[in-house]
């Protein structure tokens, strides 16, 4: 194949790999905007699930064993946080040291990000759903259940499941569509909104970063048939 040739309106024929720069130049440049965007929301995932861990700023509720079993799982710090903060790192220091083109846009590279990016994405995908069981089943609290007819007085629980008769529908339509019902836990205070509010942000951020991760991770396979760097 012909060596690429310039003119004064810029290149008009292919390089010798096939490629054109400008697709070389979007390779390099969606890294620099993936990267950054995957750090804050592996920073914020992992916010939401640390805070979920001190319902209402106390730590008491930890202390003694009454967080629920979804919070203490974390799905917030090894699945979307960890994963994607190491996919994220190597993406934005690889995306800008390509914009001067300092020898970064070697096919090794944009296989390591691809790889990481794998990981990303599988993380932020367990943290999706093990959010959504989370939300779905409400959070642990001190309630009274003798309100639904159970005669054990107040007790800690998980009070919503037990309510819809661990029937999935009417479950939902009891816990999350009526905030009515969000009352029945009496401690720790405001719970309930805390817990959804929390997880929901663990959900929305979770598909975010499985979004990203898919897009970088086609974008390192691309790179890995051209190259990264913007100034060839």
């Amino acid at each position: 194949m012909p060596p690429a040739q310039s003119s004064s309106e810029g290149w008009t024929l292919l390089t010798p790999r096939g490629i054109t720069p400008r697709t070389e130049m979007c390779v390099g440049k969606c890294s620099r905007i993936v990267g950054p965007c995957l750090l804050a929301l592996g920073t914020l995932s992992m916010a939401a699930s640390v805070l979920l861990l001190f319902p209402g700023g106390a730590s008491k509720y930890l202390l003694e064993g009454h967080i629920s079993r979804h919070a203490l799982a974390v799905p917030g710090v090894w699945g979307g946080g960890i994963p994607v903060l190491l996919a994220a790192t190597h993406i934005t220091a690889l995306g800008w040291r390509c914009a001067g083109c300092s020898n970064c846009g070697t096919r090794w590279n944009a296989f390591i990000s691809t790889v990481l990016s794998k990981l990303a994405f599988l993380g932020a995908a367990a943290c999706f759903v093990l959010s959504g069981v989370g939300l779905t089943n409400g959070p642990l609290c001190f309630y009274n259940a003798s309100e639904h007819s159970l005669g054990h007085g107040a007790l800690w629980g998980y009070p919503f499941p037990d309510a819809a008769g661990q029937v999935p529908d009417a479950r939902a339509k009891t816990y999350l569509y009526d905030r009515h019902t969000w009352s029945i836990c009496l401690e720790p205070e405001g719970i309930v909104a805390w817990n959804v509010v929390l997880f929901s942000i663990l959900l929305l951020v979770s598909v975010a970063e499985m979004v990203l991760s898919f897009l970088q991770i086609l974008n390192g396979c691309l790179g890995c048939l051209c190259g990264l760097c913007e100034g060839k």
